[in-house]
């Protein structure tokens, strides 16, 4: 699937994820800006808070089950306020966060764990009923290599380090277009 955003479109995303937080936590009725066509197509996406450098929020949806701009909305009050690690991102709190989005092109199944490359690939694993994804920029974050990457996203699904080298083990990769108002 070959998919882009326009600087434009990013910079709408960005502003809804915004907007939608802003709304919540004033009660004020939200100002969206209005979505391009292209925003209206179903995509996986995440929306990450960040405040500094720490994480305090991450909401996804690996799958598309609705429209990219309706997704974002959504996502986005989720990372504030439904993220379990957290408690509920504050007003003042907002001011200091940076938003982050990635939107995800669709699984393709890995036929090797060789096929992964840092930086560029994230990644879906699936073994006994468990599963956990980390996006792509999650490695280059924390300064991984492939079989750190690997490791951790085992852990972060529940399972032993080296679930990865299973065979009945499912590994699925994916690319994103990641950005944020950082840039």
């Amino acid at each position: 699937m070959s998919f882009t955003l326009s600087s434009q479109e990013k910079e709408i995303l960005l502003g809804t994820a915004r907007e939608s937080i802003r709304s919540a936590l004033t009660g004020e009725p939200p100002q969206y800006p209005s979505p391009t066509e292209n925003l209206q197509g179903e995509c996986g996406a995440f929306v990450t808070l960040h405040k500094g450098e720490d994480l305090r929020g991450c909401i996804g949806h690996i799958f598309a089950v609705k429209p990219l701009f309706s997704a974002i909305k959504e996502l986005a009050r989720s990372s504030a306020f439904e993220d379990p690690r957290f408690i509920p991102l504050t007003l003042s709190e907002l001011e200091e966060a940076d938003i982050e989005v990635s939107v995800l092109t669709p699984l393709e199944r890995a036929e090797s764990p060789e096929q992964v490359e840092v930086g560029v690939h994230g990644l879906y694993i699936k073994s006994g009923g468990r599963t956990g994804v980390l996006l792509p920029q999650v490695p280059v974050e924390q300064g991984w290599n492939r079989r750190q990457y690997l490791t951790n996203l085992c852990f972060k699904a529940g399972l032993s380090g080296d679930c990865w080298t299973n065979p009945r083990t499912e590994l699925y990769l994916f690319t994103a277009i990641v950005f944020g108002e950082k840039e």
